[in-house]
């Protein structure tokens, strides 16, 4: 359901000065044959994506190590915006000891805060106008509990909120930033909140630092 636009990506990787693209095949990553997969706990199997997509991070984990280990970079750069898929692959990289620097770049936005997507193109007008509620939500409810509120009365309000403008909530809560397990209680450092919403046909994630 991706789109698939290689020359247009390699056109923008031109324009920021890239020397080279490595863009192997579907074939050349799982040739005939091929049947090893990576298996999966902690930040993989934290009751976020993984209860919608069971199967999307091994995928994930499979195709990365290959890669990782196929071009060997000194550092791989993956956006924040997928904060699960981050966190799933610097634990793999951890554990099998691939030798490569994950960094996670900040999620950019639109100017009126929604979170950049190619699935952003599938929100018809009334929905792209309500689409930045959940930004807006997120800050207030994350800014409740900075101040002191309790973590899950500071997320009821902003789910209510976002339910009565449309939106059917996936999930919208406060994980440890490092492994995604699950907290309580109040305000410590080392907090992400995430949410997954659909506007219409379309499935909004996001999250930010707490």
């Amino acid at each position: 359901k991706y789109p698939r636009t290689l020359e247009a990506d390699i056109a923008k990787l031109a324009a920021a000065g890239a020397d080279a693209a490595f863009t192997p095949t579907a074939d050349e990553i799982y040739p005939e044959g091929f049947c090893t997969t990576i298996t999966l706990r902690g930040p993989a199997t934290a009751a976020l994506e993984d209860r919608f997509r069971p199967t999307h991070f091994q995928g994930v984990a499979t195709v990365v190590a290959k890669l990782l280990l196929q071009a060997m970079p000194d550092m791989a750069i993956f956006g924040e915006k997928d904060f699960q898929q981050l966190a799933v692959i610097r634990q793999m990289v951890g554990d099998l000891d691939i030798p490569v620097e994950i960094l996670g770049a900040p999620t950019r936005r639109e100017a009126d805060g929604l979170a950049m997507s190619s699935r952003n193109v599938y929100l018809s007008d009334d929905e792209r106008a309500a689409a930045p509620m959940l930004h807006r939500g997120m800050n207030k409810a994350a800014q409740r509990i900075r101040d002191g509120e309790a973590m899950e009365a500071a997320l009821a309000p902003a789910r209510s909120k976002l339910m009565a403008a449309g939106f059917e909530i996936d999930y919208l809560e406060v994980r440890d930033a490092s492994t995604l397990a699950t907290v309580q209680g109040r305000y410590r450092k080392g907090l992400r909140m995430l949410v997954a919403a659909r506007l219409g046909r379309t499935r909004l994630i996001d999250n930010i630092e707490v």
